[in-house]
């Protein structure tokens, strides 16, 4: 499934991966994915405003720094001398089970993590339209669905979400 992802959306989904495997989570959900869209910040739209910083306080990641901390353990430098190659886009694959078509799980070398309903409806949105799947169509499959928690999160980044949403291009619904 990754095949159709370019190498900047490929990115974002691995960090949300990794991310999701860091706070110990039992899925990938859409607040990790937006997340990693701040933080890598694959398309340069000017009504995307938020900061990584504004979304990861939105955002639950467990809080294992501090307790590892007190221990005398600096959880970033273990980070750094373990994990060479593990963000590496040819080391992880996103597969569909055959059994159960609605499981979604993204694969890699630190793990595996399923996609939740959320964040799976994401990448259904984005891989909609033929093409490549981009930064953009990430954030169109997140805007998409507002139930989502996106919308919410963005909102309280001070984010205009209706001009987001025109300048991504994505059909909204019509008000009367």
């Amino acid at each position: 499934m990754l095949a159709r992802f370019t190498d900047s959306a490929r990115r974002v989904l691995i960090r949300a991966g990794t991310l999701a495997l860091d706070a110990g989570r039992p899925a990938l959900t859409p607040d990790l994915l937006l997340l990693a869209l701040a933080e890598i910040r694959p398309f340069s739209l000017a009504g995307f405003t938020v900061t990584a910083e504004d979304v990861r306080g939105q955002v639950d990641l467990g809080d294992r720094r501090e307790l590892l901390a007190t221990l005398g353990i600096d959880l970033a430098e273990v980070h750094r001398r373990t994990r060479a190659g593990t963000s590496d886009p040819a080391r992880w694959r996103l597969t569909r089970s055959r059994l159960k078509p609605l499981r979604v799980t993204l694969h890699g070398p630190l793990g595996s993590v399923p996609l939740a309903m959320h964040a799976r409806k994401v990448m259904e949105v984005a891989m909609w339209q033929p093409g490549a799947v981009t930064g953009e169509r990430l954030l169109w499959g997140l805007l998409a669905d507002y139930s989502n928690g996106a919308g919410r999160i963005l909102r309280a980044g001070g984010v205009d979400l209706r001009a987001l949403v025109e300048e991504t291009g994505m059909p909204m619904a019509r008000t009367a």
